[in-house]
Protein backbone atom coordinates (compact mmCIF):
# COMPACT_ATOMS: atom_id res chain seq x y z
CA UNK A 1 0.00 0.00 0.00
CA UNK A 2 1.36 3.42 -0.90
CA UNK A 3 2.58 5.47 2.06
CA UNK A 4 0.72 8.81 2.32
CA UNK A 5 2.71 11.95 1.56
CA UNK A 6 4.03 13.74 4.63
CA UNK A 7 3.50 17.26 3.29
CA UNK A 8 0.60 18.96 1.58
CA UNK A 9 0.18 22.51 0.29
CA UNK A 10 -2.19 24.87 2.14
CA UNK A 11 -4.51 25.08 -0.87
CA UNK A 12 -5.28 22.32 -3.31
CA UNK A 13 -6.71 24.66 -5.91
CA UNK A 14 -3.62 24.61 -8.13
CA UNK A 15 -2.45 21.14 -7.18
CA UNK A 16 -3.74 17.59 -7.33
CA UNK A 17 -7.35 17.51 -6.11
CA UNK A 18 -8.59 15.65 -3.07
CA UNK A 19 -10.20 12.58 -4.64
CA UNK A 20 -13.28 11.30 -2.81
CA UNK A 21 -15.17 8.12 -3.70
CA UNK A 22 -18.89 8.33 -2.98
CA UNK A 23 -20.74 5.10 -2.20
CA UNK A 24 -24.48 4.82 -1.58
CA UNK A 25 -25.84 2.00 0.57
CA UNK A 26 -29.05 1.75 -1.46
CA UNK A 27 -29.60 0.12 -4.84
CA UNK A 28 -32.95 1.81 -5.52
CA UNK A 29 -32.90 3.77 -8.79
CA UNK A 30 -34.43 6.81 -7.10
CA UNK A 31 -32.31 6.48 -3.95
CA UNK A 32 -32.21 9.61 -1.79
CA UNK A 33 -28.79 8.55 -0.56
CA UNK A 34 -27.44 8.50 -4.11
CA UNK A 35 -29.11 11.86 -4.64
CA UNK A 36 -27.31 13.18 -1.54
CA UNK A 37 -24.01 12.12 -3.09
CA UNK A 38 -24.89 13.92 -6.33
CA UNK A 39 -25.58 17.02 -4.25
CA UNK A 40 -22.21 16.51 -2.57
CA UNK A 41 -20.59 16.67 -5.99
CA UNK A 42 -22.22 20.06 -6.47
CA UNK A 43 -21.27 21.34 -3.02
CA UNK A 44 -17.70 20.01 -2.91
CA UNK A 45 -15.23 22.67 -1.74
CA UNK A 46 -12.52 23.92 -4.12
CA UNK A 47 -9.87 21.27 -4.66
CA UNK A 48 -12.17 18.30 -3.97
CA UNK A 49 -13.52 15.94 -6.62
CA UNK A 50 -16.22 13.37 -5.78
CA UNK A 51 -16.73 10.30 -7.96
CA UNK A 52 -19.76 8.07 -7.42
CA UNK A 53 -19.30 4.31 -7.38
CA UNK A 54 -22.05 1.69 -7.65
CA UNK A 55 -21.94 -1.55 -5.65
CA UNK A 56 -24.86 -3.43 -7.21
CA UNK A 57 -22.56 -5.88 -9.02
CA UNK A 58 -20.53 -6.87 -5.94
CA UNK A 59 -21.17 -10.59 -5.23
CA UNK A 60 -21.86 -11.94 -1.76
CA UNK A 61 -18.66 -12.38 0.21
CA UNK A 62 -17.51 -16.00 0.17
CA UNK A 63 -14.12 -17.05 1.52
CA UNK A 64 -14.05 -19.99 -0.89
CA UNK A 65 -14.44 -17.60 -3.82
CA UNK A 66 -11.83 -15.27 -2.34
CA UNK A 67 -9.37 -18.16 -2.07
CA UNK A 68 -9.59 -18.57 -5.85
CA UNK A 69 -8.97 -14.87 -6.42
CA UNK A 70 -11.15 -11.80 -6.10
CA UNK A 71 -13.99 -11.57 -8.65
CA UNK A 72 -13.56 -8.74 -11.16
CA UNK A 73 -16.17 -6.45 -9.53
CA UNK A 74 -14.29 -6.78 -6.25
CA UNK A 75 -10.95 -6.06 -7.93
CA UNK A 76 -12.50 -2.93 -9.43
CA UNK A 77 -13.96 -1.84 -6.08
CA UNK A 78 -10.66 -2.24 -4.27
CA UNK A 79 -8.83 -0.36 -7.03
CA UNK A 80 -11.30 2.51 -6.83
CA UNK A 81 -10.96 2.75 -3.03
CA UNK A 82 -7.18 2.54 -3.27
CA UNK A 83 -7.10 5.37 -5.82
CA UNK A 84 -9.31 7.61 -3.67
CA UNK A 85 -7.99 9.88 -0.95
CA UNK A 86 -11.17 9.38 1.10
CA UNK A 87 -14.59 7.75 1.11
CA UNK A 88 -17.97 9.43 1.45
CA UNK A 89 -20.63 6.85 2.36
CA UNK A 90 -24.32 7.70 2.34
CA UNK A 91 -26.48 5.02 3.90
CA UNK A 92 -30.14 4.41 4.61
CA UNK A 93 -31.11 2.49 7.74
CA UNK A 94 -32.81 -0.89 7.44
CA UNK A 95 -34.22 -2.39 10.66
CA UNK A 96 -31.94 -0.18 12.77
CA UNK A 97 -28.87 -1.37 10.87
CA UNK A 98 -26.56 -1.09 7.89
CA UNK A 99 -28.01 -2.34 4.58
CA UNK A 100 -26.62 -5.76 3.70
CA UNK A 101 -25.42 -4.66 0.27
CA UNK A 102 -23.21 -1.96 1.82
CA UNK A 103 -21.83 -4.18 4.59
CA UNK A 104 -21.08 -6.86 2.00
CA UNK A 105 -19.07 -4.43 -0.15
CA UNK A 106 -17.08 -3.32 2.89
CA UNK A 107 -16.47 -6.94 3.91
CA UNK A 108 -14.83 -7.54 0.52
CA UNK A 109 -12.91 -4.26 0.69
CA UNK A 110 -11.62 -5.12 4.18
CA UNK A 111 -9.64 -8.07 2.85
CA UNK A 112 -6.85 -8.88 3.45
CA UNK A 113 -7.11 -8.13 7.14
CA UNK A 114 -4.90 -5.27 8.42
CA UNK A 115 -3.49 -4.46 4.98
CA UNK A 116 -6.71 -3.75 3.08
CA UNK A 117 -7.49 -0.65 1.01
CA UNK A 118 -9.62 0.58 3.94
CA UNK A 119 -6.65 0.78 6.32
CA UNK A 120 -5.87 4.43 7.21
CA UNK A 121 -8.48 5.62 4.69
CA UNK A 122 -10.36 8.78 5.75
CA UNK A 123 -14.14 8.20 5.73
CA UNK A 124 -17.10 10.51 6.22
CA UNK A 125 -20.66 9.24 6.42
CA UNK A 126 -24.16 10.60 6.13
CA UNK A 127 -27.59 9.21 5.44
CA UNK A 128 -31.17 9.86 4.42
CA UNK A 129 -34.45 8.14 5.16
CA UNK A 130 -37.91 8.70 3.75
CA UNK A 131 -39.43 8.12 7.19
CA UNK A 132 -39.52 10.18 10.39
CA UNK A 133 -36.59 8.36 11.97
CA UNK A 134 -32.90 8.79 11.31
CA UNK A 135 -29.90 6.86 10.02
CA UNK A 136 -27.76 7.35 13.11
CA UNK A 137 -27.92 3.70 14.19
CA UNK A 138 -26.83 2.55 10.74
CA UNK A 139 -24.05 5.14 10.79
CA UNK A 140 -22.96 3.95 14.24
CA UNK A 141 -22.74 0.35 13.03
CA UNK A 142 -20.86 1.49 9.96
CA UNK A 143 -18.44 3.49 12.08
CA UNK A 144 -17.84 0.49 14.35
CA UNK A 145 -16.99 -1.73 11.38
CA UNK A 146 -14.65 0.90 9.94
CA UNK A 147 -12.84 1.29 13.24
CA UNK A 148 -11.97 -2.40 13.04
CA UNK A 149 -10.68 -2.01 9.47
CA UNK A 150 -8.35 0.74 10.64
CA UNK A 151 -10.13 3.46 8.70
CA UNK A 152 -10.02 7.06 9.91
CA UNK A 153 -13.67 8.02 10.34
CA UNK A 154 -14.72 11.65 10.65
CA UNK A 155 -16.53 12.10 13.97
CA UNK A 156 -18.22 15.47 13.40
CA UNK A 157 -20.35 16.92 11.96
CA UNK A 158 -23.05 14.27 11.65
CA UNK A 159 -25.73 14.40 8.97
CA UNK A 160 -28.92 12.37 8.97
CA UNK A 161 -31.83 13.56 6.87
CA UNK A 162 -35.34 12.57 7.95
CA UNK A 163 -38.41 12.76 5.70
CA UNK A 164 -36.04 13.05 2.79
CA UNK A 165 -38.81 13.32 0.22
CA UNK A 166 -39.51 16.87 1.37
CA UNK A 167 -35.90 17.92 0.74
CA UNK A 168 -35.71 16.70 -2.86
CA UNK A 169 -37.40 17.54 -6.11
CA UNK A 170 -38.05 14.05 -7.37
CA UNK A 171 -40.78 14.92 -9.84
CA UNK A 172 -38.12 14.34 -12.46
CA UNK A 173 -35.26 11.87 -12.17
CA UNK A 174 -32.58 12.01 -11.05
CA UNK A 175 -33.89 13.67 -7.91
CA UNK A 176 -32.19 16.90 -6.91
CA UNK A 177 -31.63 18.25 -3.40
CA UNK A 178 -33.53 21.55 -3.09
CA UNK A 179 -33.54 22.14 0.67
CA UNK A 180 -31.14 24.98 1.54
CA UNK A 181 -30.54 23.88 5.15
CA UNK A 182 -29.55 20.40 4.03
CA UNK A 183 -27.20 21.85 1.42
CA UNK A 184 -25.60 23.99 4.14
CA UNK A 185 -25.14 20.93 6.36
CA UNK A 186 -23.71 18.96 3.47
CA UNK A 187 -21.27 21.74 2.63
CA UNK A 188 -20.12 21.86 6.26
CA UNK A 189 -19.58 18.10 6.29
CA UNK A 190 -17.49 18.24 3.11
CA UNK A 191 -15.38 21.10 4.42
CA UNK A 192 -14.72 19.12 7.60
CA UNK A 193 -13.80 16.07 5.52
CA UNK A 194 -11.33 18.11 3.46
CA UNK A 195 -9.70 19.37 6.66
CA UNK A 196 -9.66 15.84 8.11
CA UNK A 197 -7.95 14.49 4.99
CA UNK A 198 -5.22 17.11 5.31
CA UNK A 199 -4.77 16.38 9.01
CA UNK A 200 -4.19 12.70 8.26
CA UNK A 201 -1.69 13.52 5.53
CA UNK A 202 0.17 16.30 7.30
CA UNK A 203 -0.46 15.83 11.01
CA UNK A 204 -1.74 19.42 11.33
CA UNK A 205 -4.05 18.62 14.20
CA UNK A 206 -4.13 22.12 15.68
CA UNK A 207 -5.65 23.62 12.53
CA UNK A 208 -8.32 20.93 12.39
CA UNK A 209 -9.14 21.34 16.08
CA UNK A 210 -9.72 25.06 15.54
CA UNK A 211 -12.12 24.38 12.66
CA UNK A 212 -13.88 21.63 14.62
CA UNK A 213 -14.51 24.07 17.47
CA UNK A 214 -16.36 26.39 15.09
CA UNK A 215 -18.90 23.77 14.04
CA UNK A 216 -22.47 24.80 14.80
CA UNK A 217 -24.72 22.75 17.03
CA UNK A 218 -26.49 19.79 15.42
CA UNK A 219 -29.95 21.21 16.07
CA UNK A 220 -29.06 24.51 14.40
CA UNK A 221 -27.48 22.85 11.38
CA UNK A 222 -30.01 20.12 10.67
CA UNK A 223 -33.44 20.97 12.12
CA UNK A 224 -35.10 17.91 10.56
CA UNK A 225 -32.54 15.36 11.71
CA UNK A 226 -33.81 13.24 14.57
Amino acid sequence: MTTPATTRPESTGEHAPLRVLGIAGSLRSGSYNRALLRAAQEEAPPGMEIRLYGIAVIPFYNADVEAQGDPEPVVALKAAIHAADALLISTPEYNHGVPGVLKNALDWASRPHRTSVLACKPVAMLGATAGSGSTFQAQAQLREALVYTGSCTLAQPELSLSRAGAAFDDARQPARLTDADTRDALRELLEALAAWMLVIRTGEGDRYAAQHARLTADDERMPRAS
